[in-house]
């Protein structure tokens, strides 16, 4: 078939990150993706579920963004038992 993508069955972590920025919510998200991408293999999909913005003094000081980021799950194997 066309344009069909078949992807094996696989099972993912997922786990929240809040990033920030003192440009844009955009930022805030690019942010932790490569901060998380140094640190987990195999990133898969990232879902923004809250924004916020810190406020200093009546100005807009850092914007955060919420992630639900979903990585492949690996787990851990066990060692060959000596004898």
């Amino acid at each position: 078939m066309a344009g069909k993508v078949v992807h094996p069955q696989s099972t993912y972590d997922v786990i929240e990150l809040i990033g920030t920025s003192s440009t844009s919510w955009e930022d805030a998200a690019k942010n932790v993706i490569e901060e998380a991408g140094k640190h987990l293999r195999e990133l898969r999909v990232a879902e923004v579920v809250e924004k916020d913005l810190v406020i200093r003094n009546g100005k807009i000081t850092a914007y955060r963004t919420k992630l639900k980021l979903s990585f492949k799950y690996e787990p851990k194997t066990s060692k060959p038992s000596r004898k």
